[in-house]
């Protein structure tokens, strides 16, 4: 099949198919003499386990791990067990931090009348760098809690 049918086969895209071959996460496809890739059923159940993965919000580095560990038939699961714990403990890690932000621009939009006056304790906090602040402040290496720190992929279907 070709990529555009291979990437409805998987549920991804054409353009997530080529970055995942550019990475290495899948081996390069065939070609046909005219230069065109053809992927064949294995290579459609290893794009929809990239694709589940990525659903989950795994990252590709530690797909690339699962991908190896589903692989080799002689695995132990535990292995794999450890991966995905480990991805638990950063999402738990995350849903705290986004918590820790809701509740504190919560606290601050309670804090504002909302009405005519000028006066407003979340305009305060902003250009305050969040500096004095109650509640929630960012980690001094964090700048954005974006779902995909790896660059430009093309996660979108």
């Amino acid at each position: 099949m070709n990529i555009g049918q291979a990437a409805r086969a998987a549920g991804v895209n054409a353009k997530a198919i080529r970055y995942y071959e550019s990475i290495g996460l899948i081996p390069a496809a065939e070609r046909t003499g005219a230069g065109y890739r053809v992927y064949g059923e294995r290579d459609v159940a290893s794009l929809r386990f990239i694709r589940r993965a990525r659903d989950f919000g795994i990252p590709v580095e530690r797909i690339r791990v699962l991908v190896g560990l589903w692989q080799d038939r002689g695995r132990a699961s535990a292995e794999v067990k450890r991966v995905a714990l480990e991805h638990v403990a950063e999402l738990d890690a995350r849903i705290a931090e986004l918590t820790a932000m809701r509740d504190a621009l919560h606290d601050l939009a309670d804090a504002c009348h909302g009405d005519a006056r000028p006066e407003c304790p979340i305009l305060r906090d902003l250009e305050r760098g969040g500096q004095g602040a109650r509640g929630w402040t960012p980690r001094a290496t964090e700048t954005t809690l974006a779902p995909d720190t790896e660059g430009d992929s093309p996660w979108a279907r």
